[in-house]
């Protein structure tokens, strides 16, 4: 069985040691994507101070990045949106980003629904308010 990491040049990269999917079989495995953007550490929506903490942020410009990352990662893959079964979704703040999110969320996977788990954590490894973690199926090259 095929077992080999994905690096898609268009994404940001990511901020540790690790690949940004990893294709085994048919199933490809993207690691936690956030909405900062390719080649800058900018992330869509996000005021930093100057000791680089959340002063205040735009889910919906973050949902909108994070969905396009994941979209590159995809391509860079040799597979598309469509191929997405299984989707976690980390929220640093559900109870002001979900009603949000969730409208977004419906708009990009009207076609195409996959499993979904939706949780909220205290803070993730860079200023962001949204991590995804997806796997796809997708054929076997």
């Amino acid at each position: 069985m095929s077992n080999h990491a994905i690096n898609a040049d268009q994404a940001p990269k990511p901020v540790g040691l690790y690949p940004h999917a990893r294709k085994v079989g048919n199933l490809l495995f993207l690691s936690g994507v956030g909405p900062r953007q390719a080649n800058t550490n900018i992330i869509p929506g996000v005021e930093l101070d100057s000791n680089g903490k959340i002063v205040s942020y735009d889910i919906e410009a973050q949902c909108h990045s994070v969905f396009q990352n994941i979209k590159l990662i995809l391509a860079a893959s040799n597979a598309s949106w469509n191929d997405l079964i299984d989707v976690t979704v980390f929220l640093t703040n559900m109870d002001d980003d979900f009603v949000i999110y969730n409208r977004i969320y419906a708009e990009y996977f009207s076609d195409n629904q996959p499993c979904r788990t939706t949780v909220e954590i205290n803070k993730l490894p860079t200023p962001i308010a949204i991590e995804l973690k997806c796997i796809a199926s997708i054929s076997v090259n």
